[in-house]
């Protein structure tokens, strides 16, 4: 019915002239409108409230030039064969108020059911805390969608305006903030979408762009919202339930068409502000936030609200009548989950309406980097920067892949759950450091038990698998409890395993002064945190360039009862429980912390650089990152201490630390190196290059790196 629309829009004069087929679908289009229009009678029944002689429709979107339109045409919800639409490469402007870790994973999915539906270039426009700001500015930037622009606006510089207004909503004082849009947004910015975080698309956003069209006709309309769906304000829902006053039912502000010029034009800002005095004088306080103050507005002016179709907000509320707003899927334009139960909220469809949401969550947002033919598009920076990269790589090339992964740029989205860190006093504190993939989700719990400082983990996933580590952590009494933990998603994309800049993810986003650099597979010893901090102190870390070594143990246990001290520990090691981490397959890796000295040592002690030495170490924050050439299996590590060493770091082993690596499969890129001559080819090619980049950096003080490989 929908290509049928389209094609009759683009070709009405030779479809007449069609036949059997066109009258047959036809006469099937015609029983459909009919069948919607017997459906949808009580939704296209007048409700309450109305001012002058017009009366509020259900699903009105209507002016005095479409009172013509047949019955037929307005029972047709999805009124196909005269949907406005936006201009082709129309830039479209979308506001939203975001704060906090939740809000911004909600934006993800509102943003990801915007872009797939959409034909025209977006800017949007976010209002945010700092959280929110360095969650989604971090997150658009390593997206790179074309004909997408973002601008980010301090939630902080806004507060003043709408602080004095006492809200009893979940929202608190963000709740109200979209009152503030024609101040907080640029004054060259005509209108405007606002939309709630908790939003979902299901058609292209250009349609309700389009519907500024009509506000042309009358000059007076400001603003389009679509009626409240519930009986909030019609006062009945339980005794002495007294509501903000509105117009009939009210409307909703979940979705917003701003005219911001026509606004700022009648004075919006002293209109709302002396509306809200007058209110509160009896109210006390807005139960609904600004949707409250909205509705209280448009009583007084109902003149300047153009109302929108229901379905362009189908509000998934408790007590909702939203189901007089759609009959077929394709009525469907935009759901608004607008209870606090969200997801939970009972409603008679909601299993399709939890689907339809579930299916943007865990899309892949990689698929949303498509350009849009025929409209011009300003890349960013980041992105010529990338093209211009992969412009110079040989195709040809036996490690293209390889050298490919080096430069791809990855989304990333930081602080996925909630995340709160107070900084120590003594400027000693420090994070532990470490990336994993779905497949060692099971060590979380474990290193929250023995680590009780803050965490860094960046976690390599698909927009699936991050759904399923969040269900995860949710249902973890460990994990939820826990919240100086930040999670940090990086997104899969290509087919090798970025292992070193997943790690520099998790290395950038550290909060402390001092880093403890890991793998997620070793559970650190009982109280090894504090004894960092001390050792940090003792060594004078502040002022030198040290690099801790925390010795490497391994078992082949899946249970195993964790030694409690050193003097444990040497006694699993001589019974055989425990052994010198990689001890059997890769001794070099380990061999320099000299394990024998370790046995008897009291105090820290030195020790050199050796090839293929690849020991965990606490280091300051600043220093090197993880060359990221190297991804999958082999030197990610290595490449690391090199570095350290380059720098003229001091090794120093800690006597009492140690951790200790726990039994799992092999992962997939060490089957791989196994496996592939190609593989351990490009990588001998990477080390080659490496040299000769440390060469290029360091000078005659590298070629100890290269002499010791070649004497391999």
């Amino acid at each position: 019915l929908n290509l049928l629309c389209r094609i009759r829009r683009a070709f009405p004069a030779p479809l007449r002239m069609l036949g059997g087929i066109y009258r047959k679908v036809e006469e099937e289009n015609r029983q459909i409108r009919l069948q919607l229009s017997q459906s949808q009678g009580l939704a296209a029944q007048p409700v309450e409230g109305n001012y002058g002689n017009q009366q509020w429709a259900a699903s009105a979107d209507t002016g005095p030039e479409d009172v013509e339109n047949t019955a037929e045409e307005r029972a047709n919800h999805s009124e196909c064969s005269r949907s406005p639409t936006a201009e082709k490469c129309e830039l479209i402007h979308v506001a939203c108020v975001c704060a906090g870790h939740n809000a911004s994973r909600d934006v993800v999915t509102l943003v990801k059911s915007i872009l797939f539906h959409r034909r025209n270039p977006l800017h949007f426009h976010f209002i945010t805390d700092t959280v929110a700001n360095q969650i989604l500015s971090t997150l658009f930037q390593s997206w790179m969608v074309p004909s997408v622009q973002v601008s980010f606006y301090d939630a902080d510089e806004l507060k003043s305006e709408v602080s004095w207004i006492p809200n009893k909503h979940y929202s608190g004082i963000y709740g109200l903030m979209k009152l503030t849009l024609t101040k907080a947004l640029p004054s060259n910015l005509s209108k405007v979408i606002v939309l709630d975080t908790d939003i979902t698309f299901a058609t292209d956003i250009a349609e309700l762009w389009a519907i500024f069209r009509k506000f042309t006709g009358n000059q007076k309309q400001v603003i389009g919202l679509v009626e409240n769906q519930s009986d909030w304000y019609l006062g009945n829902l339980w005794k002495n339930h007294k509501p903000w006053p509105a117009l009939g039912r009210g409307f909703n502000t979940g979705v917003i068409l701003l005219y911001l010029e026509r606004l700022r034009r009648i004075g919006w800002e002293q209109m709302w502000r002396l509306t809200a005095e007058r209110e509160l004088m009896s109210m006390l306080s807005t139960s609904l936030a600004d949707q409250d103050i909205f509705n209280a507005f448009i009583k007084q002016n109902p003149v300047l609200v153009h109302q929108l179709p229901c379905f362009w907000n189908v509000q998934l509320s408790d007590h909702t009548r939203s189901e007089q707003c759609y009959t077929e899927v394709s009525d469907l334009k935009v759901i608004h989950w607008n209870s606090p139960k969200k997801l939970r909220v009972k409603n008679k469809h909601v299993e399709f309406f939890r689907n339809l949401y579930l299916t943007f969550l865990e899309y892949d947002g990689n698929l949303l980097r498509r350009e849009l033919f025929g409209c011009p598009s300003q890349a960013s920076s980041e992105s010529t920067e990338l093209q211009h990269a992969l412009e110079e790589l040989d195709e040809d090339d036996q490690c293209y892949d390889f050298r490919r992964e080096r430069i791809m740029v990855h989304r990333v989205h930081l602080y996925f759950l909630q995340y709160e860190y107070t900084p120590t006093d003594d400027g000693t504190d420090v994070t532990l450091v470490a990336q994993l993939s779905m497949d060692r989700l099971q060590m979380l719990e474990a290193i929250c038990k023995h680590w009780e400082g803050p965490i860094s983990l960046a976690l390599y996933m698909s927009d699936a698998e991050a759904q399923q580590f969040l269900r995860y952590a949710q249902a973890s009494e460990v994990l939820k409890n826990r919240k100086n933990v930040g999670y940090h998603i990086v997104y899969k994309e290509g087919q090798f395993y970025p292992v070193n800049l997943v790690r520099n993810v998790a290395l950038r986003n550290v909060n402390t002064p001092y880093v403890f650099l890991t793998d997620v597979d070793f559970l650190p010893v009982y109280g090894l945190y504090d004894y960092l901090r001390k050792s940090i102190v003792q060594l004078d870390m502040a002022n030198t360039k040290k690099a801790l070594v925390v010795p490497a143990f391994e078992t082949l246990r899946y249970r195993l009862s964790f030694p409690k001290s050193k003097a444990e520990l040497l006694s699993m090691l001589d019974m055989g429980t425990l052994y010198t981490f990689r001890y059997h397959v890769w001794t070099k890796g380990h061999a320099p912390t000299n394990y024998a000295k370790w046995r008897t040592a009291t105090t820290p002690y030195k020790v050199e650089w050796e090839a293929d030495f690849e020991p965990y170490v606490v280091v300051r924050r600043d220093c090197p990152e993880y060359d990221q050439r190297f991804v999958g299996f082999g030197w990610n590590k290595v490449s690391h201490i090199i570095e350290l060493d380059a720098q003229e770091y001091d090794l120093i082993v800690l006597p009492n630390a140690f951790m200790i690596h726990m039994p799992h499969a092999p992962s997939f890129d060490i089957s791989k190196f196994r496996s592939s001559p190609s593989y351990r080819y490009c990588l001998t090619t990477l080390k080659d290059e490496f040299h000769q980049d440390l060469s290029r950096k360091y000078g005659s003080a590298a070629l100890k790196y290269l002499t010791a490989q070649r004497n391999i």
